[in-house]
């Protein structure tokens, strides 16, 4: 019986780390695509490093290195292994809360922050007419949005580019999209905000899970003398 229970959990592992790991490729993947090609950093000039691409690339990287601890530690039933498959799993749950609820308490700092560094990086995009990845940036967000500047139209005062424009522009009464992309991307969160809620919660559940089954394999594997030992 207990060599069954043993087999079964080890096996469920192997299967839900792989799955985890051919995520972790496609996120690490998507990634390194979207830095390569598609860069949204003049929006943010001091959060550059914050942008999207980084932050996909960075999660990809550790769901691939973790999935791969876990599945290995579970296929050779290496109790070292799976011991620090759970601690990174634990610490990773920890930084992820705890991040969370950073967020919730100082919302409104960030929000300043945010908003701050979006009028430095419209204004480098307005004087930098020389740099056409600063305009496309802006370019790609606003029609997206359908916004234009960060509080409105006016913040690129004689400057205002074709992506402000509703349905194209007329030389003679150009209408432009009047509400600001700051405001829009404030909307977007919260009309997202339970999904995020909602995703948050699962990656938890799911860690919480993978802890369960890497802590009760590692019993299992030292009730029965089995596996590689520490």
């Amino acid at each position: 019986m207990a060599q069954g229970c043993l087999k079964c959990l080890k096996y469920t592992m192997c299967v839900a780390n792989f799955l985890c790991f051919v995520c972790g490729v496609a996120v690490l993947s998507l990634g390194v695509y979207l830095m390569v090609t598609f860069k949204i950093t003049s929006l943010t000039p001091s959060l550059a490093s914050l942008n999207i691409p980084s932050m996909l690339l960075i999660s990809g990287i550790i769901i691939t290195c973790v999935s791969f601890l876990g599945f290995l530690g579970a296929l050779k039933e290496n109790r070292c292994l799976l011991l620090t498959f759970f601690l990174v799993l634990f610490i990773l749950m920890l930084v992820e809360l705890t991040a969370a609820c950073l967020m919730l308490i100082y919302e409104n700092t960030i929000a300043e922050i945010v908003a701050k560094d979006l009028r430095d990086g419209l204004d480098q995009a307005r004087n930098q007419t020389s740099d056409p990845a600063s305009k496309s940036d802006w370019d790609v967000v606003q029609q997206t949005f359908e916004c234009c500047g960060v509080i409105n139209y006016t913040d690129w005062q004689n400057n205002i580019p074709h992506s402000c424009c509703k349905g194209g522009c007329s030389p003679e009464s150009p209408k432009y999209f009047k509400t600001g992309c700051l405001e829009k991307m404030k909307q977007w969160f919260e009309d997202n905000f339970l999904n995020t809620g909602i995703s948050v919660i699962l990656l938890c559940i799911i860690e919480v899970l993978a802890m369960c089954f890497a802590m009760t394999l590692f019993c299992h594997i030292s009730r029965s003398g089995l596996g590689y030992k520490l």
